[in-house]
């Protein structure tokens, strides 16, 4: 199929609008949080505030799961797509408010609001593109996706760090310019709805208990995510070692951030196009670049942080592409909301208590990182080795 009659498929109208709905979006709060802990300063916020900050990530994982469970319990066209209009609106226009902040406990507010936005709508915004996206090919579709969601991550702080440096620092200015992206990444997903409004996966529904439909491999992938992630170092945790061993300091560690995230943008495509070929088997070298990546990241040494930043971006890359495309493999559409909302709420759990014991560890045992994590790894990668037996059956 070539390129003029796949844009007369409206699926296919549907995925670009979604792709570049992520890019505008990324736009707007990654370039927010790219100078957040500085704005939070200028408002007089305390360190533990600006950590609180973090906390963000974890309410927006668990708000996955209260997403996934409305989408899935509700079965309604209708319902899918306010959680993702909502979750955009809540998500994108939460940032530019900021300039109106004024007080550190309203910016807190907003910046949690935020996360709350994009934990609601992500498992119905999934559920959407694994079926757009069926026609080209899922690991295609969600690697595309990925890279323009990367395109938005990267050029967003460049455009903050442009408006900062052009009104003299004025934190004001620097929010208000993202409601441009953040109203164009509404414009474009009133495209992707007027072009596939009827969810498949509600047509398909079943009239069954939350989570009977989820099947043993299922279980299996999302064990084994937990324990992937469980390994993985948080840029968060892995920026403050950097610092705090003199590996690299402040600017450096943006720049390897960007490096990262530039190399997740790369990496995103092929995976996909790995996937469409290999299936889920494809996840298996995740845990053993992660088992690698965490004890270099987090070393002190700078030639190791420097290499460890481009395969964070790596497993990265994978993770956003690879694993969610898996989810909607492994699951019909009936139950792909609610799975969706299951695998979020579980990688984000297990996330955030997997760095607790790795900032631990730095603190009191910096030689029990390695092992800690290589055990970790493999038991992800000997999950995941059940997990596609299970499926093949």
């Amino acid at each position: 199929m070539d390129i003029a009659q796949l844009f007369k498929r409206r699926e296919f109208i549907a995925f670009i609008a979604l792709s570049l709905v992520s890019l505008f979006a990324d736009m707007t709060y990654e370039g927010a949080r790219s100078v957040l802990g500085a704005y939070l300063r200028v408002l007089e916020a305390t360190a533990l505030v600006a950590g609180v900050v973090s906390v963000g990530d974890l309410l927006g994982y668990l708000m996955r799961g209260v997403g996934g469970f409305l989408a899935g319990f509700k079965k309604s066209s209708r319902v899918y797509w306010a959680l993702v209009f909502g979750g955009y609106a809540i998500n994108l226009f939460a940032v530019p408010l900021l300039a109106f902040a004024g007080r550190w406990e309203v910016a807190l507010g907003l910046v949690l609001l935020e996360r709350v936005g994009k934990g609601l709508r992500t498992p119905a915004r999934d559920v959407i593109l694994s079926e757009v996206t069926e026609s080209i090919g899922r690991g295609k579709g969600f690697g595309l996706h990925e890279l323009m969601d990367q395109v938005g991550a990267v050029s967003g702080p460049l455009i903050v760090m442009w408006a900062l440096y052009s009104s003299g620092g004025s934190y004001h200015l620097a929010f208000i310019v993202l409601f441009v992206p953040a109203t164009i990444a509404l414009l474009l997903l009133a495209i992707a709805y007027s072009s596939y409004p009827t969810v498949r996966a509600v047509r398909e529904a079943e009239r069954s208990t939350q989570g009977a439909g989820l099947p043993r491999s299922f279980w299996l992938f999302t064990i084994g995510t937990a324990l992937l992630s469980a390994g993985y170092a948080h840029w968060a945790l892995a920026a403050y070692s950097m610092e705090a061993t003199g590996a690299a300091r402040g600017p450096v560690i943006a720049l390897l951030y960007t490096i990262a995230m530039l190399v997740d943008a790369a990496v995103a495509l092929p995976a996909g196009v790995l996937y469409d070929r290999f299936g889920p088997a494809t996840i298996t070298v995740t845990p053993v670049l992660a088992a690698a990546t965490t004890p270099m990241i987090l070393s002190g040494d700078t030639g190791m942080v420097m290499a460890a930043a481009a395969l964070w971006g790596v497993v990265m890359g994978i993770y956003e592409t690879n694993m969610r495309v898996v989810v909607a493999d492994l699951t019909t559409p009936a139950t792909r909301a609610y799975a969706y909302g299951v695998y979020g709420v579980v990688f984000g759990v297990s996330w955030t208590l997997g760095n607790v014991v790795l900032a631990r560890l730095l603190e009191v045992a910096p030689g029990a990182i390695a092992p800690y994590v290589v055990g970790a790894e493999l038991a992800a990668l000997a999950v995941f080795v059940a997990m596609l037996r299970s499926w093949r059956r």
